[in-house]
């Protein structure tokens, strides 16, 4: 098959919110290119001993992403320009230029594996199914992902955000309910900190069978986390699966447009005084997203984290 590439003359600045809105709009799997040099915490474990040439960081990029037949090209470029104009209220975004040229069709699907490596989120350790666990990480709690087609390795800021909101007010013995689980790393580490039981709902079939197979790379058994296809905000039927007055945690790492309705409907799913975790925040949507919460009677606002351009707000029920 042959894919339409389409490429954005932007900014490193830019990069996360084109990213966040491409996203928005049904456009995943992009690819950036700049001229940022690796940290030393990203090239650890690379194993290679020169690294490619960047040349000086000028501070452009450059974000790619595909479009097949399944595409109304013409209506999708229509809305990334719209979602670009959006950006350069918030960032400076260079020219925006797009160029198009035509690529063949390659293993999209596992050519990531090679940037994936062991990383620790605090004094969890979160490794790729493939990989050997580092002999200075033996003694830390050990959480291993395959996300295969679904959302979620644990690099993302949002992602780490979340763990650590996890890690900070959920206690031993509670119950989790991940709303767009992904990978199902979330509930998982949820798990391994002594979680009694996580539930989890995506909208990807992929996802089901991603959390089946993280579950057993860590040993936990189906029963204690059980997912569900559907949407929690507008589907009775995973409404009632999931429960009502159940839950001590509820997590959910997705986008700021779709947080907002979510904390409209989620209280019914809490335990009074349990605690909602929200991630996936761009930092130009903080305001909006605080804003919902400020409306919301039945929840308050117990604190707003950051980590780069992503924010992560966190509420109790009251």
């Amino acid at each position: 098959m042959k894919w339409k590439k389409y490429t954005i003359d932007t900014t490193t600045e830019a990069v996360d919110f084109i990213s966040e809105e491409l996203n928005e709009i049904g456009i995943q799997g992009i690819e950036i290119e700049d001229h940022v040099p690796l940290t030393e915490k990203e090239t650890k474990g690379m194993f290679i001993d020169i690294l490619p040439d960047l040349g000086p960081d000028d501070g452009s990029a450059r974000v790619s992403f595909y479009l097949d037949d399944t595409y109304d090209i013409g209506e999708t470029l229509r809305l990334v320009k719209e979602k670009l104009e959006e950006v350069r209220l918030f960032a400076d975004a260079g020219s925006c230029n797009i160029s198009e040229s035509e690529t063949e069709d390659k293993d999209w699907i596992n050519n990531w594996k090679q940037y994936f490596k062991p990383f620790t989120v605090d004094d969890i350790l979160i490794k790729p199914t493939w990989e050997e666990i580092p002999e200075t990480d033996k003694d830390k709690l050990l959480v291993q992902i395959d996300p295969g087609t679904a959302f979620g390795t644990g690099m993302h800021e949002t992602t780490q955000l979340c763990i650590r909101g996890i890690r900070k007010y959920m206690n031993a013995g509670d119950r989790v309910l991940d709303v767009g689980t992904g990978s199902g790393i979330l509930s998982i580490c949820a798990l391994k900190l002594g979680a009694a039981e996580a539930f989890g709902t995506d909208l990807d079939d992929n996802a089901i069978q991603a959390v089946h197979e993280n579950m057993k790379a860590n040993q936990i058994p189906e029963s204690r986390f059980p997912v569900v296809c559907g949407n929690l905000i507008d589907d009775p039927a995973v409404k009632d699966l999931a429960g009502y007055e159940k839950y001590e945690i509820v997590v959910a790492n997705i986008l700021a447009d779709v947080i907002i309705p979510l904390q409209a409907v989620i209280a019914p799913h809490l335990k009074k005084g349990g605690i909602f975790i929200t991630s996936g925040i761009i930092d130009m949507k903080e305001e909006a997203v605080k804003e919902a919460f400020a409306a919301n009677p039945d929840l308050e606002v117990l604190e707003v984290a950051r980590q780069g351009e992503w924010v992560s707000v966190v509420a109790r029920k009251r």
